[in-house]
């Protein structure tokens, strides 16, 4: 910028970090959690509570995407898988998620 010419905050480019610990909460982040989904069962899922359900099940959304289909969610879609993998996890609950994710929506 030139001297003397003069600032406009509202012109500048700002970087906001946008995971504050409020924002965090509202999308449902469960924090300071690891969770080893190649050893969870459908028993640990179904019972995991909300915050792990979801997390369980965007992960396998996107994981069963793979790298070559577009970034879309499709939530008719999405409902329907959530609600055939809850439906096999409850039948099934000492299998492992990744195995039930395979059977429900194995390609």
């Amino acid at each position: 910028m030139a001297a003397g010419t003069p600032r406009h905050p509202e012109s500048e480019t700002r970087i906001l970090n946008p995971c504050t610990e409020t924002t965090c909460r509202s999308i449902g982040a469960v924090p300071c959690t690891v969770l080893d989904l190649s050893t969870m069962t459908c028993k640990q899922f179904v019972e995991g509570g909300d915050d792990t359900i979801k997390m369980v099940l965007i992960w396998m959304d996107g994981w069963y995407k793979g790298d070559s289909d577009e970034a879309i969610i499709d939530t008719d879609v999405f409902v329907e898988n959530a609600k055939k993998f809850g439906t096999y996890c409850g039948k099934n609950p000492t299998i492992s998620i990744v195995n039930a994710a395979e059977v429900v929506l194995g390609k």
